[in-house]
């Protein structure tokens, strides 16, 4: 029991020791102690602040990413519409001079075809010519076999010679 109820000299002593020791703390440790809490203190609220400016600088860096990526996407679209109005008229330009070679082919085919058909008709004509010439010749040979048959025909033709 004698430590819950101290005698009145061991709570003087230990009064006196408390008090040394706190002025002793007051004197050298009191002051460090809360210069150092308020280093840090200041140190906390600085990181706050510069955590908050560096938050509001990312969002600000994100936002104007966020629209750069739109401006990149509006120049994308149109790129992309650019080079396909220039494929599209490339694609025409191609197409109108592929028709007129093509008619240009057509109409030179239809010449040659025109050329080859007259020459065709021609040599068709000049062989009938022969033919024809080679007929008669076989049929005049044949009918002016004899020296009587030949008299009488050059008296024909004499005869028409004098009428024209």
């Amino acid at each position: 029991m004698e430590l819950l109820t101290p005698d009145l000299g061991l709570f003087v002593w230990t009064l006196i020791a408390f008090l040394a020791v706190f002025f002793i703390l007051r004197k050298f440790a009191w002051g460090p102690i809360l210069k150092s809490l308020n280093e840090r203190e200041t140190g906390i609220a600085e990181s706050i602040a510069t955590a908050d400016r560096v938050r509001k600088e990312m969002a600000d860096l994100k936002n104007e990413n966020e629209k750069l990526m739109m401006q990149a996407r509006e120049e994308r679209a149109a790129m992309l519409k650019e080079a396909k109005e220039t494929r599209d008229k490339i694609v025409n330009e191609a197409k109108d001079v592929a028709k007129v070679e093509a008619n240009k082919i057509i109409a030179d085919a239809q010449v040659q075809i025109q050329q080859q058909k007259m020459a065709a008709l021609t040599e068709v004509k000049n062989e009938i010519g022969n033919l024809a010439i080679e007929v008669a010749e076989k049929v005049l040979r044949k009918q002016l076999s004899t020296d009587d048959a030949q008299s009488h025909y050059a008296n024909l033709l004499a005869e028409e010679v004098k009428l024209n």
